[in-house]
């Protein structure tokens, strides 16, 4: 069941003898160190209208002064190469379903999906809709990149070309273009895309159980576990002509489980460059001046992504020496390597968050196929196709056919790149539906599949002096739809959400339609206006860790399937005993809040397991742990390991015996509340394990997960169980999706660091997320942890899970783990003085003359 990250294997059917003499000749201290880069001296750059400097400090983030825009964003591409090319360059293979170029034959299914949806596609659509700023500023990117690549080749970019030319894959880079940027946003809304996987699910779980035990798996949110982002009160106060329903019955499926299987796989297939699955998600929160110790507002963030070695963030400081209407950079936050600008950070007058929305943005179609043909009404009509040849390194060039319906890509044919999927496939029970054997595909709409601005708007944001100018950014954010969270130094707080939200004539997009009738439509999208948005609430407090953005009082839906809210419930209930009577917050007491390990599914069920008897010696050991608990998942806590092991157990006895594996639980706060549920009725169906001959109830399972859970930790911690420790069982290691994932162990030493002992957990603050089929290894993290002060921006501090460089064995190649592990923070350092007196590298840019003619 886990989820497909990048999943780069190597192509190395022939090599694996080549690869053990290269592990002894080629891995010298000279080819690691080879490729690193230079972070003092002079560099002449094309193009360049004056001279820049970068000015780096003890932990290797630049900080970068230009006199102009274009130059700024020149030299950030050039320092972004120094340290991430290699990053850089997979990145957009993988946006250009172009990685088997790279590592071979392996990648073709995933470079197959990706032509399917066509990002780069939708990519180039968008280059010449953006503003002419923004196009400039994409190209100088572009330019600082290509300098850097023209001055190097092979094993002098990246130590993982060197590896790349025995393995037979593609080393000469192309140079890097617009599009190459533009490209990376298509994958940044693709992991942050929605429901997708759950509404297939719905529909899989529908096929064997009875609908009201598929809605026991998909619990009605609970608005006392974590409040909406947005109080009723702060709601549109008109009611717009058309509305999405809220009601949305399902589609009886009956023998359409196989199609839906191989649109499931095909989705398993899919690059996963941020993560995806339950452990997705973020945390942020803001509260105003009149809670905080400063008088001014504190904004803390910490996003939730999959750790990978390096971080998907880069920290940086792009300033403008004379900041004006010609160059109105003064930003310093987290960029993303390949894309110019600063994503989430602060200028010198406001600051801002994200969290994901969780909008539910992509919808599938049943579409009635015969040969290229589909279905609308009573007609039939063409698909839309083309042909994609993808090179495999090593091997002999794959052609694809794509092919398209009204409501997008037929993600279907991608399982077995085939035309004829969904052949086994019938909606006999929806109106009008083809008869058995005749076939269908599935078709997946998806807002960005059409080209937006959202390049605009990360400008836009990065310039924003005031909420107007903010809210003119947002509204600029198509895709993907995010929480933004604000402050300002004047004092305000606020938030708004985003994103091109579809309106729907019929349905809540909870599980597959037909694609043969109009009444599944998108009518529009939720006009800017009406999404919903507040400033300086009354109680002085926001909290965005994708629960609801609103009660069902909202006259549009946003999604059916948020989070379900212990996250920002914990964040809320720890700011109001904060702030209780004259209580204020810091930069601390934030990060303080950001490493909260409290357990939520620990007080759904701990009360049920100390009901159970707890003998004497050794089976009742585990269970007497847990009398004086006080659910926090430190790194040291027994009662932590022993729970979690009880937690695992009880999924898998409740539920594997009656779900596929590809929808057991994932152990996040939705099973929270299913477990919610069940507990409180113990004589339940899904207590009953369907393989024994007797039928269980509540109390059965639980004791039985007991005695599984101390076997368990007696086999992995020892007997003793005061010598348990949850940090011992929940690990954390930071893989490269590459080499780090090639197979042989002293490659993957060179490129990956850990284990790591951590606390925390699943739908924790402190969101160390794990997958219980697979054990307790961390599979989400808070990718980095950012608070702003705005009385004193140069008192907010930054932390990343790694660090800014992408060269193995580089000083800057996760030197701020140990921080991050610990809770520690860095200097966040804006102020030119301060940066300065911080710095310890200095490198110049200077103009490239050109020879004079003649």
């Amino acid at each position: 069941m886990t989820r497909r990250r990048i999943a780069l294997a190597l192509s190395v059917t022939a090599g694996v003898v080549v690869l053990a003499l290269v592990a002894v000749t080629v891995f010298t201290v000279w080819s690691i160190r080879r490729p690193y880069p230079e972070y003092d001296g002079t560099v002449e750059l094309p193009r360049l209208s004056g001279e820049v400097e970068v000015i780096r400090d003890e932990h290797g983030i630049p900080h970068i002064y230009a006199d102009s825009s274009e130059d700024l964003f020149r030299a950030q591409g050039y320092v972004h190469a120094q340290d991430r090319f290699w990053e850089m360059d997979v990145r957009r293979h993988a946006t250009a379903g172009r990685l088997s170029e790279l590592f071979g034959e392996d990648q073709v299914e995933t470079d197959a999906f990706v032509r399917s949806m066509g990002w780069r596609e939708v990519a180039k659509q968008e280059l010449p809709l953006l503003e002419p700023e923004t196009r400039r500023y994409l190209q100088a990117y572009a330019d600082g990149v290509n300098a850097w690549l023209s001055e190097r080749s092979g094993g002098d970019l990246a130590f993982a070309y060197t590896l790349l030319g025995v393995t037979g894959g593609e080393t000469t880079p192309y140079r890097w273009s617009a599009i190459d940027s533009l490209a990376w946003l298509k994958a940044m809304a693709w992991d942050l895309r929605g429901n997708i996987e759950d509404e297939i699910d719905r529909s899989l779980i529908a096929a064997e159980l009875p609908l009201e035990r598929v809605e026991q798996l998909y619990p009605l949110y609970d608005a006392d576990v974590g409040a909406p982002i947005v109080d009723d009160r702060y709601l549109p106060s008109h009611v717009p002509e058309a509305i999405a329903g809220h009601d949305g019955e399902p589609v009886p499926l009956d023998e359409a489980e196989a199609v839906l299987r191989d649109a499931a796989d095909a989705l398993r297939a899919a690059p996963s460059l941020l993560g995806d699955g339950d452990g997705i998600g973020s945390n942020s929160w803001v509260v105003d001046g009149s809670h905080t110790e400063s008088g001014a507002p504190v904004l803390a963030n910490d996003p939730h992504l999959s750790p990978e070695m390096p971080s998907v963030w880069y920290q940086v400081g792009l300033h403008c020496r004379d900041v004006g209407p010609e160059c109105p950079f003064d930003v310093t936050g987290f960029s993303f390597s390949g894309l110019p600008g600063v994503v989430i950070g602060h200028n010198g007058q406001i600051a801002w968050g994200f969290t994901n929305l969780g909008a539910d943005v992509t919808d599938l179609y049943l579409e009635d196929v015969q040969g290229d043909t589909y279905r609308i009404g009573d007609d039939r009509v063409p698909m839309q196709t083309r042909e994609e040849t993808i090179e495999v390194a090593g091997g002999e060039d794959v052609t694809i056919t794509v092919r398209s319906t009204r409501h997008g890509p037929l993600i279907s044919d991608h399982d077995d790149l085939m035309r004829d999927v969904g052949t086994r496939a019938s909606v006999e029970s929806a109106e009008d539906a083809p008869d058995p054997g005749e076939g269908y595909g599935v078709a997946l709409q998806w807002t960005a599949l059409e080209p937006g601005n959202t390049a605009d708007a990360i400008f836009a944001l990065n310039t924003a002096q005031d909420w107007e100018s903010f809210r003119s950014a947002a509204a600029l954010f198509d895709v993907p739809a995010q929480n933004l969270v604000y402050a300002d130094v004047d004092g305000n707080i606020g938030y708004q959400a985003p994103g091109r939200i579809p309106v729907r004539s019929g349905g809540d997009g909870r599980y597959p339609v037909p694609g043969w009738t109009d009444e599944h439509e998108w009518v529009g999208y939720i006009p800017f206006e009406d999404l919903p948005t507040v400033f300086n609430p009354d109680d002085g407090m926001i909290v965005t860790a994708n629960q609801p953005v609103t009660s069902d009082a909202y006259p549009f839906l946003l999604s059916a399937d948020f989070d379900a809210g212990h996250r920002a419930g914990r964040i809320g209930e720890l700011l109001g005993e904060a702030t209780a009577g004259d209580g204020t917050v810091d930069v601390d007491s934030m990060a303080e809040i950001q490493m909260d390990s409290h357990s939520a599914a620990a007080e759904v069920l701990v009360p049920y397991l100390l009901e159970l008897e707890a003998p004497a010696g050794y089976y009742g050991d585990g269970l007497r742990l847990l009398r004086d608990w006080d659910f926090a998942q430190k790194p040291e806590s027994g009662a932590a390991a022993y729970f979690n092991a009880v937690w695992r157990h009880v999924l898998e006895l409740t539920f594997h015996d009656e779900l596929d594996e590809d929808q057991w639980p994932s152990g996040g706060g939705r099973w929270f509340e299913v477990m919610r549920g069940l507990l409180e009725s113990p004589d339940d169906p899904y207590w009953d394990d369907v393989d024994t001959d007797r039928v269980e109830t509540r109390d059965d399972i639980l004791a039985r997960a007991a005695d599984r859970a101390r076997d368990e930790m007696t086999q992995v911690q020892g007997k003793d169980a005061s010598t348990w420790e949850w940090g011992r069982s929940h690990e954390l290691t930071l893989v490269e999706p590459t080499f780090g994932t090639s197979g042989f162990g002293l490659i993957e030493g060179l490129f990956n660091q850990g284990p790591a002992s951590v606390g925390g957990g699943t739908s924790t603050v402190l969101a160390t997320a794990w997958v219980p089929e697979d054990g307790y290894e961390v599979t989400w993290v808070p990718s980095m942890r950012m608070i702003v002060d705005l009385g004193d921006v140069d008192a907010s501090r930054w932390v990343d899970l790694t660090g800014v460089s992408g060269h193995p064995y580089h000083e800057h190649y996760g030197d701020q783990t140990e921080l991050w592990q610990s809770g520690g923070m860095l200097p966040m350092r804006s102020e030119e003085e301060d940066v300065r007196r911080a710095g310890e590298h200095r490198l110049v840019f200077t103009p490239r003359e050109t020879p004079s003619a003649g």
